[in-house]
């Protein structure tokens, strides 16, 4: 039997039947939320309670931030501009998919006590969990050089070129680390400011939408009509492209560090239960406004830029204030190739569309979409880092290094890059960050569905089917995303040998967290079986850091 561990100064009660394993962290005063959790209020009327939501409110909002990031802007002009509304319900379905994955970081999260990377640094060995965390650092990295890429290109159309892209990362990197210590402030005035943030973003991009006008029925239809009329090939690779772009793999590992930011009693497990049911409720609200945010882009889109051709364009510049022409002339060329949309040319349509003040305010939307993204993206990757690697460091190294890791090879990206290629460089990114999928949505469905560590929270089997079928569903999705993106490039020999070569260690890493899964949902059936503890399964025991319910 595992020992016990002292909990506030008291140790949990011992039960001789039905015993439910919980992990315990010992390491509170290494988080951001050691000193500064929110107290769930306790009300006398049994039921739902708006109090409670209240207090629960914020992390949801937070890993809401990954929907609404400049990645995703762009995945959602240019599926307008390719599809028109015909994807709406990718973008409707994929967010469904991704609200039950995150819900399932949630719940781990509020049960163990342990988010995400800590759990994975308790059940894997040494080597296959550098390696995942290699992975995931990979993600950030990709998620936020777009992060930084997307804020540098909306200073530089609010700066009127100004200010150069190189220029727009520094100022990035500046003010991540300011905006950073905004939880000294305490942690509620944290979260209203990202809530502010995406305020912004929803009147940004809600008045473009106002502005023009599409039909509602055209969108209404998209969204509940899941059939593709007249797509082609490029249509279903930007379908992929949209499930790509939604279900970010660093934002589960955010989703369920964040979450331990509300004081939970995990003695009582009703507590539990509560906790799990109302993050549920704010997850959905969160995704909901996210959803919204990602349809008026699209719908907008859809609208003014499907199939329009460079000339096209270039006629309705034309017919707009000298100022708008004079920026467009080297946008849109004149030729009648359908334009390859992105974040800066779909600023500069809007600004010869409706005047001026429509481009300011979409570099606006996406100057928040980028600011706040980033902030969110270091939150994941310190996370990452300290549950990974278990490190003891003071929170300003983490901040420094995990910025240091993804800011450096962006600003000299943006330095020694054009605006085109950084603009390209959007769907490659997107294309890395498919890859890492499985090692977020595997450990995730995993440790959720082992009763050992889960005990009578852990994953009854229809949710196990759902979930494994969701994920082998999307991470299915991505790989031939990222497959096709290859094929594309059109790389030389050596290239293509060294990817082969990096597929096969890559397979070799996912059939280990598969058969770990699978070993996983057993409980402690096979933990004795030489292989298996030799190479897969680290004892709970080890850890000391369990205690039994």
């Amino acid at each position: 039997m595992a020992a016990e561990t002292e909990i506030n100064g008291e140790k949990p009660a011992m039960k001789t039947k039905n015993k439910s394993y919980y992990y315990e962290s010992n390491d509170d005063l290494n988080t951001y939320f050691a000193n500064n959790r929110i107290e769930i209020p306790e009300v006398e009327k049994s039921g739902f309670s708006f109090r409670k939501l209240w207090a629960f409110t914020g992390p949801g909002f937070l890993m809401s931030i990954a929907y609404l990031d400049p990645g995703n802007i762009e995945s959602d002009l240019q599926s307008g501009s390719i599809a028109r509304y015909n994807l709406l319900w990718v973008l409707f379905v994929s967010t469904i998919l991704g609200f039950v994955m995150q819900s399932l970081a949630t719940k781990l999260g509020a049960v163990t006590g342990l988010h995400l990377a800590e759990m994975c640094h308790r059940q894997y060995k040494k080597v296959p969990r550098l390696l995942l965390w290699i992975m995931i650092e990979i993600a950030v990295i990709g998620s936020d050089m777009q992060e930084v890429i997307g804020t540098a290109i909306a200073i530089y159309m609010l700066s009127n070129k100004a200010v150069p892209l190189w220029g727009g990362c520094l100022i990035t990197i500046i003010d991540t680390f300011t905006f950073l210590f905004l939880d000294k402030y305490g942690l509620r005035k944290l979260e209203l400011f990202f809530v502010f943030l995406i305020s912004i973003m929803g009147v940004t991009f809600g008045y473009e939408y106002v502005m023009s006008a599409p039909s509602s029925a055209d969108v209404t239809k998209g969204l509940f009509y899941p059939i593709c009329e007249d797509c082609n090939s490029a249509v279903v690779l930007q379908a992929v492209g949209v499930v790509g772009a939604v279900i970010m793999p660093h934002n589960l590992y955010l989703h369920s560090a964040l979450v331990k930011s509300r004081n939970i009693d995990r003695k009582k497990p009703e507590k539990i239960s509560e906790a799990t049911f109302y993050y549920s409720i704010e997850s959905a609200i969160a995704l909901l406004c996210s959803l919204i945010i990602n349809i008026f882009v699209v719908a907008v889109f859809a609208f003014g830029m499907y199939r329009k051709t460079n000339n096209d364009l270039r006629d309705v510049c034309s017919n707009s204030s000298s100022a708008m022409f004079n920026i467009s002339s080297d946008v849109f060329l004149a030729n009648d190739d359908i334009v390859d949309a992105d974040i800066y040319k779909g600023g500069i349509f809007l600004g010869c569309t409706f005047g001026m003040a429509a481009m300011i305010i979409w570099a606006v939307g996406i100057l928040a979409a980028g600011q706040s993204s980033t902030m969110t993206g270091t939150y994941a990757g310190q996370f990452c880092m300290e549950g990974f690697l278990n490190l003891q460091w003071p929170k300003w190294k983490r901040v420094l290094f995990t910025r240091s890791i993804a800011m450096i090879p962006t600003f000299f990206t943006a330095f020694f890059s054009s605006l085109q290629d950084l603009t390209t460089l959007n769907d490659f990114l997107n294309a890395v960050m498919s890859l890492q999928l499985p090692f977020a949505l595997i450990p995730t469905i995993a440790f959720t569905s082992n009763p050992k560590i889960m005990g009578k929270f852990v994953n009854g089997l229809p949710y196990k089917i759902t979930s494994i079928f969701l994920a082998t569903a999307i991470i299915g999705i991505n790989i031939f995303f990222v497959a096709t993106t290859i094929q594309e490039e059109n790389l030389n020999t050596y290239i293509l040998a060294s990817i082969y070569i990096l597929s096969v260690g890559y397979f070799f890493l996912v059939a280990y967290v598969v058969v770990h899964m699978f070993i996983s949902f057993t409980g402690d059936t096979y933990n004795e079986v030489p292989w298996v503890k030799k190479y897969m399964i680290l004892p709970l025991d080890e850890n000391n850091r369990n205690h039994v319910l």
